[in-house]
């Protein structure tokens, strides 16, 4: 995924997406409104300098807002959190008094390109902020603290404390390996404790998102989310639901096999033959990935699944030459190669003297050539999957890197994903015996296992997603109430 300093990139996990802010603004300061031309109705060339000044003022100050989260991200303290949220603050206050004064130019007959830029100014935000300065800084240290409790976030099992806790790395560890139901439940169990105190801000977080896209003339954040697919938002919900329905029997029937399987190993008194799968049970956290359990629900006689994990293990590739042999995927399809400060300035492992937001990320800092990662990688064959869909977004951002800041994006928020998971799926044996790391591809007969690892990871995804952002809008709606 890509990370959520940028005004236009998604968050993850709980929301904390922050937005860009402006440029030499003081705070509490509006910047000058555009001149009105004689009798006071604006002309497309006022929308022009309107956006070309916007656009080199938001430059600026998202590359600062870049920097000060990617700081924040790797040594999570209550400094950088203040640091992240003040550079945050002043872009997410340029950004929305901008987007207010475009509002001006709604009426004109503008070229595509103005249209289309006065557009993105306003749906590109993630996290719209109200007008009032106390309640935009609030905001702002609200996503800050949020992510800053997520990535230091630990679970201290009964009697242990200090370095006997746990955090997200190993309690996910622990659900990817362990057999033992009784150990899956305390890990899963363990993990949620880590989110109840951060409900109030969570709360507060939506009450004043809501307020600040409602000043932008949306009905609050979920719809104003929903409008950046160039269809209505209902419309939009519509079609995420057509695609899902074509979807569905293939899910079905997954769920149907993995429970059926699961309930072999198990029993029905930790996972029943019918109903939901008991989520600790499926190797991931969130359960939206289900490929650490295909052990257990490999088919029977029909060849074997090749075990990346084991294959890297075998050749001794550690994390950066697993980032190598994904740079040279890129590479090999033309592009050049990574800059040298991606190696130097990238976050490749876990450091052992501080906490920092694991969940991997690319960053493109200055939206130019700093481009980095930020994942604390295992030798493992799902973050070697990982990687490549990580680069994905690096080569992607470097491509349009000569493009208008309000252009560099894509076209909408899917894309990005959509690009690093394209790549991701090039991961295949063919593919692994062409680098080095296997010796020979696996007869025909093996394809059924192959593509139940695939499913276990893909088709399991998408409910996951889906559920995810319909649970987003209803609690932005207010459909799902603070105390639910």
């Amino acid at each position: 995924m890509q990370p959520f300093p940028n005004v236009r990139r998604g968050g993850v996990a709980l929301l904390v997406a922050l937005a860009v802010a402006g440029l030499g603004v003081p705070a509490g300061a509006a910047p000058a409104k555009p001149a009105a031309a004689p009798g006071g109705k604006p002309t497309v060339q006022e929308a022009k300098k309107f956006l070309d000044e916007a656009e080199a003022r938001l430059l600026d100050l998202a590359i600062e807002s870049s920097r000060a989260g990617w700081v924040q991200s790797n040594f999570i303290t209550y400094d950088t959190q203040v640091l992240a949220a003040k550079a945050n603050d002043r872009l997410i206050a340029l950004t929305t008094e901008l987007a207010q004064q475009g509002q001006r130019f709604a009426g004109l007959d503008l070229p595509p390109e103005l249209r289309r830029k006065l557009d993105l100014l306003k749906l590109g935000l993630t996290l719209p902020a109200p007008a009032d300065a106390k309640k935009r800084q609030e905001l702002t240290r609200i996503a800050a603290g949020l992510e800053a409790a997520y990535g230091s976030g630990k679970w201290c099992p009964p009697g242990k404390t200090g370095e006997d806790c746990l955090d997200l790395e190993e309690l996910s560890d622990i659900l990817a390996d362990s057999r033992d139901p009784a150990k899956l439940r305390e890990a899963w169990v363990g993990w949620h404790t880590i989110s109840p105190p951060m409900k109030k801000d969570f709360t507060r977080y939506v009450e004043l998102a809501n307020e600040g896209a409602r000043e932008l003339g949306f009905k609050d954040l979920g719809a104003m989310w929903r409008s950046k697919y160039d269809m209505p938002p209902d419309a939009f919900a519509a079609e995420v639901d057509r695609l899902w329905g074509q979807v569905k029997p293939f899910y079905s029937s997954l769920h149907c096999y993995v429970r059926a399987r699961l309930n072999e190993k198990y029993g029905d008194a930790v996972q029943p033959k019918t109903g939901p799968i008991r989520a600790d049970l499926l190797g991931n956290m969130w359960s939206q990935e289900w490929g650490h359990v295909y052990d257990l629900v490999a088919p029977t006689g029909g060849g074997s699944s090749v075990d990346v994990t084991k294959l890297l293990a075998d050749k001794k590739v550690d994390p950066i030459g697993m980032v190598k042999i994904g740079e040279r995927f890129y590479t090999s399809l033309g592009f050049a190669p990574l800059p040298s400060t991606f190696w130097e300035r990238s976050l490749f492992t876990k450091p052992r003297d501080r906490d920092v937001v694991c969940h991997a990320s690319a960053w493109s800092i200055d939206y130019q050539d700093d481009l980095r990662i930020k994942m604390c990688i295992q030798p493992t064959g799902e973050h070697f999957v990982t990687i490549h869909h990580e680069l994905g977004h690096n080569f992607y951002q470097r491509a349009y890197d000569k493009q208008p800041y309000l252009f560099q994006d894509s076209a909408n928020d899917g894309f990005h994903e959509a690009i690093g998971d394209t790549i991701a799926l090039s991961v295949t044996p063919e593919y692994l015996e062409e680098i080095g790391l296997l010796d020979k591809v696996p007869p025909a007969t093996d394809d059924t296992p192959q593509l139940l690892r695939m499913a276990l990871d893909k088709i399991a995804f998408l409910p996951f997603g889906l559920l995810i952002d319909q649970w987003r809008w209803k609690v932005f709606s207010g459909e799902i109430p603070p105390e639910k």
